[in-house]
């Protein structure tokens, strides 16, 4: 039996950060869409459309079924609506020391 590994919250703002990425969630926002979609809305041909459905399957932002010979793909909602607190949680996870610094500027 294989273990599933989550991807960590670096690993799902990385995916979020490329252009095309973050356009295909917010086309995926608005519901369920083939990649024909998806080609036709981005403009691009279907190789760079599934390479990047592809990163964001990987980060666990979408999920794809397929239906005949059609790939559909929705977004995961959870995993995005988590993010934003997972985030905040790492950034604030070690509590700031403060030092006497001499040369500081103020």
């Amino acid at each position: 039996m294989t273990a599933v590994v989550f991807p960590s919250v670096l690993d799902q703002l990385k995916a979020l950060s490329h252009e095309i990425r973050f356009d295909l969630v917010r086309y995926l926002a608005g519901g369920e869409r083939c990649v024909c979609d998806l080609e036709a809305l981005l403009g691009l041909p279907q190789s760079k459309v599934s390479y990047h459905l592809g990163i964001l399957r990987d980060a666990h932002l979408v999920r794809a079924e397929q239906r005949g010979k059609n790939m559909y793909y929705i977004l995961r909602q959870e995993p995005l609506f988590s993010l934003g607190g997972a985030l905040l949680t790492e950034i604030f996870a070690q509590p700031a020391h403060l030092t006497h610094q001499d040369n500081s500027i103020c």
